[in-house]
């Protein structure tokens, strides 16, 4: 791995660079309940980071996420990324935790006052609601790898900024391929909006597998927090965890786990 002050530089033009490439993108409002009447704001033209180009000699520059091989060298170069960094002064690095050989990676939103002040995500009563869910499919959360879009928290626990979307996505896709999950799962709208690039509601995204960069299959379901605001939800949301479930066996995932049938 490069020094500390070399990568710090490094990933600030990098992440400079990919701002340049990609045009500014609007203010999305995003919900996690099914969408109203209104047609969804447009989602922000979010790409998968390719290799940067020196516009003045062509010249390929070394990406310093893609010399991150493992997840702490990965964590250890978001620890002094200040472009991950959201407003809110003094907040903990939320990177992620779980089994790092799992077939199966959750991905949330953002961290809570809850996960800033343990560092993990989904504590709390999402949290444990979220451990319920998947205990009910005998899924033990520590065999499954868990990650957010932003690996700080917002201030008020607020909707993640499209610009703050675009800055952390290059660091959640080095992740999910250090991990090489054979499912994701995206829990609330941003997520599955920020991952698929897409403006579509909630609704019309669950219930089936997406195609997710070449590589992934993807499946869409309602963040915690929505059932914990809205009991309709749990039907859909108990379906759709049933599905995955199904899927993991048909793909013989590891680890493996007991029938919950």
């Amino acid at each position: 791995m490069p020094d500390s002050e070399d990568l710090l530089r490094r990933i600030s033009r990098f992440i400079e660079h990919q701002q340049e490439i990609y045009a500014p993108i609007g203010t999305v409002e995003a919900l996690n309940e099914p969408a109203a009447e209104s047609p969804p704001e447009p989602a922000p033209d979010i790409k998968s980071s390719e290799p940067v180009i020196d516009p003045k000699n062509q010249t390929t520059m070394e990406d310093p996420l893609a010399a991150c091989s493992t997840l702490e060298e990965l964590r250890a170069l978001c620890e002094q990324s200040d472009v991950l960094k959201t407003d809110l002064i003094d907040t903990r690095l939320v990177f992620g935790k779980g089994n790092p050989q799992a077939d199966l990676m959750l991905i949330g939103e953002a961290p809570g006052a809850k996960e800033d002040a343990l560092g993990e995500p989904f504590v709390g009563a999402s949290g444990n609601l979220l451990t319920k869910i998947f205990e009910a499919i005998k899924i033990d959360r520590s065999d499954i790898y868990i990650a957010n879009i932003l690996k700080h928290r917002p201030p008020e626990n607020r909707n993640p900024k499209p610009e703050e979307r675009l800055r952390s996505l290059p660091f959640l896709e080095r992740q999910i391929d250090i991990i090489k999950p054979r499912l994701i799962l995206c829990l609330g709208l941003i997520s599955a909006q920020t991952l698929l690039n897409t403006n579509s509601a909630l609704k019309n995204l669950r219930g089936s597998f997406h195609t997710y960069r070449d590589n992934y299959e993807l499946m869409v379901t309602y963040h915690p927090a929505a059932l914990l605001r809205n009991k309709h939800l749990k039907r859909d949301t108990w379906e759709d965890i049933q599905k995955l479930r199904a899927r993991y066996d048909e793909l013989q995932c590891s680890p493996k786990f007991n029938s919950y049938k």
